[in-house]
């Protein structure tokens, strides 16, 4: 990790389908840091995938996890975090990205969402009722706590992941919200 990542914390959050983990991986890359995908980590901590755990635990269970994982990556000397799509829902969560780095929101359409959630296959709020009507729903909920919670906002739906990676770089960068290479914001 470069001198400049040292302590840097990024959080990608947003709906399903938004690219977080496919772009934080290509930004990770581009800022030198590692990158983790907190869903990835929750599926390893509890040795099961994550429809298991909605269906033994229920929502709440797996977003009680998701708090625990996130209180754990506050901590981290600095990466590319990506979020779940719900990890915003609970206010300890909002708070704690807001104090621990810098969160960027990446905004797609419904209709971008429909068409990268196939067909929600590993996705268990997509398994109840019609999927776009989920996520009309979901994103009516949600979208303004993204956005309250967001120091940036990128649309991610027109371009390809690294090509979001490096619109997200170029806008932190510019804001400096990211540290230079000498150290200094």
């Amino acid at each position: 990790m470069s001198d400049d990542a040292k302590g840097f914390r990024l959080f990608l959050v947003g709906p399903m389908g938004s690219g977080k983990s496919t772009v934080g991986r290509h930004l990770a890359g581009l800022l030198d840091c590692p990158f983790i995908d907190s869903d990835a980590e929750i599926e390893s901590r509890a040795g099961a995938d994550i429809p298991w755990i909605f269906d033994v635990e229920g929502e709440e269970g797996f977003r009680r996890r998701e708090t625990t994982v996130l209180k754990d990556f506050v901590e981290h000397p600095g990466a590319v975090i990506a979020t779940g799509g719900g990890a915003i829902v609970a206010a300890e969560n909002r708070e704690m990205m807001a104090r621990a780095g810098v969160v960027v929101f990446l905004k797609v359409s419904v209709a971008q969402q429909l068409k990268r959630t196939g067909s929600g296959e590993g996705r268990p709020l997509l398994q109840q009722g019609g999927r776009k009507e989920t996520l009309k729903q979901l994103m009516a909920e949600r979208e303004p706590l993204y956005r309250a919670l967001a120091d940036v906002i990128i649309s991610a739906g027109g371009g390809n992941a690294r090509k979001v990676a490096g619109q997200i770089e170029a806008v932190l960068r510019e804001r400096g919200l990211i540290p230079r290479h000498d150290g200094e914001y």
